[in-house]
């Protein structure tokens, strides 16, 4: 999970920056901030969860044919 959190506050940071460098204004790159990291942390934990279980599935695979 920490990896997770690391991972929101630099996206929240970089959403922020990008957004307020292209459209100039706080209120609207503080809205994009909050709801586009948000969304795409919750996504990149499942992405993650499901990513850790094709690997062990690929290494059990691997340990099979060895075996």
């Amino acid at each position: 999970m920490t990896k997770t959190l690391t991972f929101a506050v630099l996206h929240f940071s970089v959403a922020f920056t990008v957004t307020y460098l292209l459209t100039g204004s706080v209120l609207v790159g503080g809205a994009v901030a909050l709801v586009e990291p948000a969304i795409n942390t919750v996504v990149f934990y499942f992405h993650d969860k499901v990513w850790k279980r094709f690997e062990a599935k690929k290494q059990n695979a691997l340990n099979a044919i060895t075996a």
